[in-house]
């Protein structure tokens, strides 16, 4: 017999957890109890662990929701009208949905009520049931990528189609969401030709789910299309697709129900729609929506970077509520990805970026970029693809995702005392641009590693493409592509690119990290099959240990979850690997792959430990006996003692731009750490480039990218014996060689003036000497010609007076060479430059030339950006 349970969650009550986690439940429906006086609007999370077990805490700080992925399962808010779930329809939770908490996020917007103690009790009432539901219940998310909003144009669409090419599914709700700009957003099935609206909204109302205005069915075959209408007027820049507050936003949700025995929780959609599917949209998604001030919902956002605020209230009423112009957020709540942080009206700057991030390590799995960002979107490959994140585990699973480059100002880089000093000894690395001198035939580039002989190793991803539908849940979805079948370990020549060897086929689904021991074994990561592997490197492919199981992700001793990288000490034989976009963890093993230990991240204060946040990239340093970690989304390279996991230091700079993808060691001058970063997902971003960084002192002593073209997903590096660097971006599907250079000439030479901004500066301070100098002697002539005349006439005065007076000789005469040759700043080669403190440039040596003009050349014009 069927099981009836009715729960209440508040905030008088503790939250509820189910005690059985083997058994299976559904939720069928859902009562909202609150008071619109008081409760602006709630969200009901599934989690299988959240980051309280009892009680109630400020889930929009410092904690989340969940410390996994938080999964939307019902939203209430203000003036609109409640969620209901159509008959036999359910929410799976307990057993293998990794719900086993339900979590009730309440945002207030009058606390007024709560000054004199007042306890509220505002909640739900959720019914839930043991017999199986026919139909379980599911997200679609259509979202827009790339849309740029002129300044000041009137209507500009942004248009979003997919096929769907999975089991029939039935939407029985809608939401829309933009920022302020949006003006409607209608979406529809579209079969035969023929436009049936599934929902439209203006996203000034309450951004609820609301029941469809259609009842339909959407088949295998048909297009799912969404169009946007956005306004520019009152902008004076474009406005792209983004997660801030002068961003805008193209969002539109379809709640719906499939077959208990195909469901699919949760899907998604961003390419964009052809002009001539659009051609047929009706009218109406043309037309804004009339909204009365009653139930308008204001979406100011303040564009001040400096001011911490985010503003999102009804006309004449100052409330603390969602951020609903969060883009991750929304992607999180409403896509079961994590949501560790809702932002409020007001809130700390710091804070709010540590929760974005959070939130976006969650929606890694959504949106990847062939290149990320944030594994490759599902979306029509660009040519200047930067990822946009998948987060099925974090918003940078996806390491792929294709988004559209986008061109931003950067403020010119100031060199560092570190950057100085090694620019004083003329090193820096600079690109050989042409290596490999052969087409090395690539996919994604995952990961490098070297063996004894100095060989570069790439592990790469053939045909196979991190894709936005590649996880659910940490879970591969794409096993019936099968294995790759091209060579996915390439063993190449580090001097000139030749393929010296190559292995790795039908073995991995998606590579991800390798490295090797000293008997030129290799180590290597598939996150698709969630297993680490020790190869032979003969070419055979023996597999000489394989830890975890395959397609089986888990937390324990014996499974991970998407494992990233892999370091072995050379000493013990150790093995290390990072654990990795869903558990955030290193687990250490003996070389049998006994367990042994695991550990997360250290704290540098001692008074907060701050989680990793996808540990990325490892380096054994064996001179210190230490093992370093690129927690990638933390911005940060954390270090510990290999044998006792006991924490040691930190590095992060503001120059990583709150990303490190990867790292590398050398124990030349000390000790030198080697470190790329990445592409944030929210915010502003910092350069692409790598990084020298002296680890004793944690000062950058260089910064180095390519020359001849971008970084776009630098996703690992690796330093050879001679200070040669290898960097593999998984963007570019390539591999990029640095090598060391003292010539500055050369450096002169070769910088371009499109990625050098301190020789920009430097070539304007000399042009503004020159300027000045210039002006200098011009004032100077102007004054001396009057000066000139009033003596020339003395003279001839003079002149005329001793003629008449008979004198054959002046007794004194007026030396016009001496009394200008006495004069400061003027000498026999001219005037001196003037001087400019603080300038780069030592004044001129009394008998120096002006070659100083060839040396200081302007610029050649910078090349169009396509």
């Amino acid at each position: 017999r069927a099981q009836i349970i009715v729960l209440k969650l508040a905030l008088c009550v503790r939250d509820f957890s189910i005690t059985d986690f083997n058994t299976v439940i559904f939720s069928v429906d859902f009562v909202p109890h609150a008071s619109m006086d008081t409760a602006h609007h709630m969200i009901l999370y599934g989690c299988k662990t959240p980051y309280a077990t009892q009680g109630y805490w400020d889930c929009g700080k410092e904690l989340g929701t969940c410390r996994d992925q938080a999964k939307i399962m019902y939203a209430w808010a203000r003036n609109a009208p409640p969620t209901k779930l159509p008959k036999d329809v359910g929410f799976k939770v307990g057993g293998d949905t990794r719900i086993n908490y339900f979590v009730l996020q309440i945002h207030y917007g009058d606390a007024t009520h709560f000054r004199d103690h007042h306890r509220d009790c505002s909640g739900l009432t959720l019914r839930m049931t043991s017999k199986p539901q026919p139909f379980i219940a599911g997200m679609y998310l259509m979202m827009s990528v790339d849309t740029v909003i002129p300044p000041g144009k009137k209507v500009t669409n942004a248009d979003i189609a997919c096929t769907y090419t999975s089991s029939p599914m039935y939407p029985f709700a809608f939401r829309t969401h933009t920022h302020s700009l949006g003006k409607v957003v209608s979406g529809y099935r579209v079969r035969n030709g023929q436009w049936t609206q599934i929902g439209r909204q203006s996203p000034l109302l309450p951004q609820a789910f609301y029941p469809v205005a259609n009842t339909i069915d959407v088949r295998n075959g048909d297009i799912l299309a969404a169009r946007c209408v956005f306004t520019g007027e009152g902008r004076t820049t474009n406005t792209q697709i983004g997660g801030t507050s002068n961003d805008e936003m193209c969002n539109f949700y379809i709640m719906y129900y499939m077959d208990n025995s195909h469901a699919v929780p949760y899907m998604n959609c961003g390419d964009d729609g052809s002009s001539e599917l659009f051609r047929n949209i009706p009218s109406e998604a043309n037309i804004p929506i009339p909204v009365s001030p009653d139930h308008m919902m204001s979406m100011k956002h303040e564009s001040a970077p400096q001011k911490d605020v985010v503003e999102l209230q009804e006309p004449k009423r100052e409330e603390e509520v969602l951020d609903q112009g969060d883009l991750y957020s929304l992607l999180s709540k409403l896509l079961g990805e994590r949501e560790d942080v809702v932002h409020m009206h007001k809130y700390n700057l710091a804070e709010a970026a540590r929760a974005q991030k959070r939130l976006m390590a969650e929606i890694d799995s959504i949106m990847q970029k062939k290149d990320l960002g944030w594994p490759r979107l599902g979306y029509k490959t660009k040519a200047d693809a930067i990822l946009v994140r998948d987060r099925v585990h974090k918003f940078h699973q996806l390491e792929s995702t294709v988004s559209p480059s986008r061109s931003r100002t950067v403020p010119a880089r100031q060199p560092t005392t570190g950057e100085a000093q090694r620019d004083q000894q003329g090193a820096h690395l600079v690109e050989v641009s042409d290596w490999p001198e052969a087409d090395l035939q690539l996919g994604q580039v995952s990961g490098l590693a070297l063996n004894s002989k100095g060989d570069l190793i790439i592990f790469h991803r053939g045909d196979h493409v991190w894709g936005i539908n590649s996880f659910i849940n940490g879970i591969y979805q794409q096993k019936d592509l099968g294995p790759i079948q091209q060579s996915t370990i390439m063993v190449v020549d580090p001097a000139k690119g030749k393929v010296l060897k190559a292995s790795g086929r039908n073995m991995f689904y998606m590579p991800h990290g390798i490295t090797t021991d000293k008997d030129d074994n290799y180590w290597l990561t598939d996150v698709a099959l969630h297993q680490v592997f020790k190869l032979s490197s003969d070419g055979q492919d023996r597999q000489l240990l394989v830890l975890g199981e395959a397609f089986e992700p888990g937390s324990d001793k014996k499974h991970f979850c998407q494992p990233t990288d892999v370091a072995v000490d050379p000493v013990t034989g150790n093995v290390y690997v990072s654990d990795g976009y869903c558990n955030s963890r290193i687990l250490k093993f003996s070389p049998e792959g006994k367990y042994i230990s695991h550990w997360g991240a250290g704290s540098s204060d001692r008074k907060r430990r701050v989680p990793f946040w996808i540990p990325h990239s490892l380096a054994f340093l064996p001179d210190k006996r230490e093992l370093c970690v690129a927690d990638r989304d933390n911005g940060r390279i954390q270090c510990f003692m290999a044998d006792t996991g006991e924490f040691v230091k930190e590095i992060k700079k503001d120059q990583f731009g709150g990303e490190v993808f990867a790292i590398a060691y050398s124990p030349a001058q000390g000790g030198l750490m080697y470190a790329v970063n990445g592409e944030p997902p929210y915010g502003q971003a910092a350069p692409l480039q790598g990084f020298v960084i002296n680890y004793s002192t944690k000062e950058i002593l260089d910064s180095f990218s390519p020359d001849t073209q971008e970084f776009k997903l630098p996703h690992d590096i690796v330093v050879t014996a001679d200070g040669s660097v290898f960097v593999g971006d998984a963007a570019s599907d390539s591999v990029i060689k640095f090598v060391l250079s003292t010539s500055k000439s050369c450096l002169c030479k070769n910088i371009n003036p499109l990625t050098a901004p301190e020789e920009k500066k430097t070539l304007k301070s000399v042009a503004s000497q020159s300027a000045q100098g210039v002006s200098t002697v011009i004032i100077t002539t102007l004054l001396l010609v009057p000066l000139v005349l009033v003596i020339a006439i003395g003279v001839c005065i003079r002149w005329k007076r001793a003629s008449f007076s008979h004198t054959g000789k002046a007794a004194g005469s007026l030396n016009l060479g001496n009394f200008f040759a006495t004069h400061k700043g003027y000498t026999r080669h001219g005037f001196d430059r003037l001087s400019t403190e603080g300038s780069d440039l030592e004044k001129d040596d009394e008998d120096g030339t002006d070659s100083e003009n060839e040396e200081y050349t302007a610029p050649p014009a910078p090349m169009s950006s396509s």
